[in-house]
């Protein structure tokens, strides 16, 4: 994987394309992240953000455009619905690289809390146990669920389990994180568990790409924020133009009906 200075970005997206049969669900987009950039992604449901984001994590093909990782192009073979990536190394160092958290948690229910987090690093990195086991204390340590160690995720309010699947991304050591609507199905102050855990990231300088239906969250955590309206970007910028002076009257409305 190429080293990348501050300025290249980690992740690049150019002119993806993503249809599921006739229906074109991203028509051309195009964004970024360099190191340290938070990068939020907004719009309604159907706009395509959960699509790019499984799009740049190569959980889904998508029939043209690029996807590079740390200057690394993503090469491809075959061409439109039946393009697929030509090297599955690549993918798995990709992936390996850019931890994705999920809306629904994804953890693994018949292992504790402590050997989640435990299991990519061991598995995959084939990482030393005694070391996998006293990073993933201190991440969940630092996530704020240190004392759940050996608990099993049914156990857990789904806040705490939104937190042990952070910690379990966090384990692989990322050059980048994916959220896809990471407090979409929580209770609003459970909510916030996890939203103070993004916001702690953020301050850290990690670089993040955010799904989020949460306005407030995108617009204190985001660098840059992407609206997405019916599969292209509609308008895009620092998050103070974006919600404080809309220009374009789709994100307007949209705004005006998120508020309610």
């Amino acid at each position: 994987m190429t080293q990348t200075d501050a300025t290249d970005p980690v992740l690049e997206i150019r002119d993806l394309h993503k249809a599921y049969g006739e229906l074109e669900v991203l028509k051309g987009v195009s964004i970024s992240a360099k190191r340290g950039d938070v990068v939020s992604l907004i719009g309604s449901s159907g706009s395509g953000k959960s699509t790019l984001l499984r799009c740049a994590n190569l959980l889904e093909d998508s029939q043209q455009g690029d996807v590079v990782f740390c200057g690394e192009p993503v090469s491809w073979k075959g061409a439109r619905h039946a393009r697929i990536p030509a090297d599955k190394n690549q993918v798995i160092r990709i992936r390996t690289n850019l931890s994705m958290v999920f809306q629904q948690f994804n953890l693994w229910a018949h292992m504790t809390i402590l050997q989640n987090v435990m299991e990519a690093p061991l598995t995959v990195l084939k990482q030393d146990r005694a070391q996998v086991e006293t990073r993933a204390r201190a991440l969940l340590e630092k996530v704020g669920i240190g004392d759940k160690c050996d608990v099993y995720p049914a156990q857990l309010s789904g806040g705490q389990q939104q937190r042990a699947a952070i910690a379990r991304a966090l384990a692989m050591e990322p050059k980048a994180l994916l959220f896809d609507e990471p407090t979409s199905a929580l209770d609003p102050e459970l909510e916030q568990e996890v939203v103070k855990v993004i916001k702690d990231l953020a301050a850290e300088g990690r670089t993040m790409l955010i799904v989020t239906h949460d306005m407030r969250l995108a617009a204190d955590v985001s660098d840059h924020v992407v609206f997405l309206h019916q599969g292209l970007i509609e308008e895009q910028g620092p998050p103070d133009a974006l919600f404080g002076a809309p220009k374009s009257t789709r994100l307007q409305q949209f705004l005006s009906a998120t508020q309610h």
